[in-house]
């Protein structure tokens, strides 16, 4: 699975849990991982958060 992909299903995810809340979720991840020194899963929720920011009715991560 591509990572582009797995950014867009895990945004689908959280939307679907958390609604309108779901950028608030991934931002709280990415600094959990950010305190971790994590650098690849920051890039991940950094991917998730765009996806989020941008409207997921677009359909990708740019």
């Amino acid at each position: 699975m591509s990572d582009e992909r797995n950014a867009r299903d895990v945004a689908m995810s959280l939307l679907t849990q958390y609604g309108e809340d779901a950028s608030v979720i991934a931002t709280l991840r990415a600094a959990e991982v950010a305190a971790m020194g994590d650098v690849e899963a920051l890039a991940h929720w950094d991917s998730v958060i765009h996806f989020l920011e941008s409207g997921p009715e677009r359909g990708q991560v740019n």
